[in-house]
């Protein structure tokens, strides 16, 4: 246990289950002394979420449709009411359509292709616009994205594009923010083995040639993760903002497979 986060408060947004990297960042955070809130969406995934947030000593979780201003309205309200202040929120939020996650990108439709921004993009800048007001002492919003934003990755398709519009969103944010000591980053692993990347076809593939072509050979962890939130929340964080952070073990640096797999 250490005090990194010591008398910080911040909300988590996007815990599924135990192997969520939401949830590895919120581990480390709590481990660092964070106070923590957690939100969820319905009624099955609050009864996931109820555990995970009590072993971090946690009894704090709100109900969030980030595509429903009201419900938005609502969660902030009661951060709000309960706290009076926000430190850091970790937007780990995002959705397509499985059924467009593989098969060709050209065959996205446009009811997929506008829920994907609105939920994997868009709701952050409503996130960080009702976290603002919250952080009259300076704070931290995190978000999570992945390299298929800058480089074509087998069937990640729309969420791809959704991803490049959240890096720009992050360094807009982390302008519009600035002067007001709030700092905006992304963190973006590698492929990992989580609820929502089974979703993406050849999910395996990928992360087994990622796992053996990394420099380091190998995929993140989620302590790994962790530990970066961790850093870019607590004060020596304090001057690294509008940057998308690489936890890949260097997949990004290549340029072709390492030789023993061309």
């Amino acid at each position: 246990m250490g005090d990194l986060l010591k008398g910080k408060r911040g909300l988590v947004m996007g815990v599924a289950n135990e192997r969520s990297i939401a949830w590895g960042i919120a581990r480390a955070m709590a481990d660092q002394g964070a106070e923590l809130a957690f939100s969820y969406q319905g009624e099955a995934f609050g009864k996931r979420v109820e555990p995970l947030a009590a072993s971090v000593g946690s009894d704090f979780l709100v109900d969030v449709d980030v595509t429903d201003d009201a419900s938005l309205d609502a969660a902030f309200g009661a951060i709000a009411e309960r706290w009076g202040r926000l430190d850091f929120v970790i937007h780990a939020v995002a959705f397509s359509n499985k059924d467009e996650l593989t098969g060709r990108f050209m065959n996205t439709s446009r009811a997929n292709f506008g829920r994907s921004l609105e939920i994997s993009c868009y709701s952050l800048i409503e996130v960080a616009r009702r976290a603002h007001p919250l952080m009259a002492d300076g704070g931290s919003i995190i978000t999570l994205t992945y390299g298929g934003s800058n480089r074509v990755t087998p069937f990640y398709n729309v969420m791809g594009v959704a991803k490049a519009a959240l890096e720009s969103s992050v360094r807009y944010l982390a302008n519009d923010l600035g002067p007001d000591n709030i700092r905006v980053n992304a963190i973006s692993p590698g492929p990992m083995k989580t609820l929502a990347g089974a979703a993406i076809g050849g999910a395996r593939k990928t992360f087994r040639h990622t796992e053996a072509n990394a420099p380091l050979r190998a995929n993140a962890t989620l302590d790994a993760i962790g530990g970066t939130a961790v850093w870019l929340t607590s004060d020596w964080g304090a001057c690294t903002t509008g940057e998308i952070v690489m936890v890949d073990g260097g997949y990004h640096v290549l340029g072709m497979p390492q030789s023993e797999n061309l």
